[in-house]
């Protein structure tokens, strides 16, 4: 419990699913301490995350506070399958038209401040800008939350510094510039949010000492003038069995499956492929002859409620083949990822490697067949299959986004799924999940985080 009532946390999430979802969980956890936890964002992007919201029932909160600004109507094109560069350009509009959030927060923040001895902002570290005026409220301290993983903060740093001689020399040498990764326009709006980092009281983490705890405390040594917490994973650890009649049609179609035999295919909320891509993966699913589960959705725009969405179309009768042979499934809506992903039939994931993703397939030891896209996500798979060697790459990663031909699929997924290899990296995957939850449980790192900011 908190020691002080008159304690409030404002979340501030960035407008993009990941990001939206990981402070939604977070608010969870700090509820938890009996402390009052305000979550703002735009009317549309509050939708968003209350339809997409799973893993626990938001409702049963009474001390979490939704709290939804209109924003002025901004353009949202569609994604983009043949972009040279993976980044999802078309959130950018959403990410630009986030600065109108500052004047309803600033009122809010200031209203606020006068019912409470201390105001805790916790807001992603692409919407330092929207809470500057914070500064001005004599009893608010903001804390950056990094949606990144401690591994790829470190490796960027290190970059930065000039690639300096490291004992990680091995795993670091391997990595890409980070330049490859993103946009002139997104490392332009990065930079409109450092001029208004200054006045941090500390960087939390979507992580555990469990998962990367040497990358972690490198990030301190090398970030000594600031205070850092690992407090992850935000997503629940265990997941509560639904009642049939609410439970989504593909767990009902893994009930039937064997132990650890099926593949788990999904690219996240940001990536969008060619049809020519699409029908490599269906064809290297189809013919690694093990089962899956593909979540076969485009990638979101700003606005997910605007406008029409592409449907992927597959080679001719794919569909009809794969459900009379009960090779698999494909789900065209939104799935329940932790759910699948905590299946006892789910043997591996197929993923771009987003920090949730990884956090998620890792919490619920399930290995993974890491195919990044963009941003940290080249980064995280490297985490993934060097560091941990929970992971098998479906091909070496290039800036290129060449072609990835539908035997690398068969083969990575065959590897995975039906292999001595795969076999133990179940075991070492089952064996991690068990720190995690040991970590979760003992929480030293979120007590040490709530003590910090209740205490006088």
């Amino acid at each position: 419990m908190a020691k002080d009532a008159d304690v409030k946390v404002v979340m501030v999430p960035l407008l993009a699913q990941g990001h939206l979802g990981q402070l939604l969980h977070l608010s969870r956890l700090i509820s938890s301490y009996n402390i009052p936890v305000h979550y703002v964002s735009t009317t549309t992007h509050i939708r968003q995350a209350s339809s997409r919201h799973q893993g626990w029932d938001l409702l049963a909160y009474d001390n979490i506070y939704i709290h939804e600004f209109p924003i002025p109507a901004f353009q949202c094109p569609a994604p983009n399958p043949n972009a040279p560069n993976k980044f999802p350009t078309q959130l950018q509009p959403a990410f630009e038209a986030s600065i109108y959030l500052r004047e309803p927060v600033c009122n809010f923040l200031t209203s606020l401040s006068t019912t409470a001895r201390k105001i805790i902002i916790i807001h992603d570290y692409f919407m330092a800008a929207v809470v500057q005026d914070s500064i001005s409220l004599p009893n608010v301290d903001k804390y950056v939350f990094q949606s990144t993983s401690a591994f790829f903060n470190y490796s960027y740093i290190w970059e930065i510094a000039g690639r300096p001689s490291s004992d990680d020399d091995h795993i670091l040498q391997l990595l890409h510039s980070l330049e490859v990764y993103v946009t002139p326009e997104i490392s332009a709006f990065w930079e409109k949010q450092q001029i208004h980092l200054k006045n941090s009281s500390g960087e939390l983490y979507n992580t555990t000492r469990a998962i990367e705890g040497h990358y972690f405390d490198m990030l301190q040594k090398y970030q000594a003038d600031r205070k850092h917490w690992a407090i992850g994973p935000f997503n629940p650890v265990d997941i509560c069995q639904k009642q049939d009649q609410l439970r989504h049609k593909c767990l009902q179609w893994l009930d039937n499956q064997a132990l650890n035999s099926v593949i788990y295919v999904s690219f996240g909320t940001t990536t969008t492929l060619t049809d020519e891509q699409i029908h490599a993966i269906a064809l290297g699913l189809e013919n690694s002859g093990q089962k899956f589960v593909w979540v076969l959705r485009d990638a979101d725009k700003g606005d997910i409620f605007s406008g029409d969405v592409r449907k992927y179309d597959l080679p001719t009768r794919y569909e009809d083949r794969i459900s009379e042979t009960r090779q698999g499934m494909i789900v065209r809506d939104w799935a329940p990822q932790l759910d699948i992903l905590a299946h006892a039939s789910t043997g591996g994931f197929m993923s771009h490697c987003g920090w949730n993703s990884c956090l998620e397939s890792l919490t619920m030891g399930v290995p993974m067949v890491t195919w990044p896209m963009h941003s940290d996500q080249p980064r995280n798979a490297l985490l993934i299959t060097k560091v941990l060697k929970l992971g098998i790459d479906v091909k070496e990663w290039t800036q290129e986004n060449d072609l990835v031909e539908s035997f690398h699929i068969e083969n990575a997924v065959k590897k995975l799924i039906a292999s001595n290899e795969g076999d133990e990296m179940r075991k070492r995957a089952a064996e991690l999940r068990n720190e995690i939850k040991k970590s979760v449980a003992e929480g030293l790192e979120l007590d040490s985080f709530i003590d910090h900011i209740t205490s006088s």
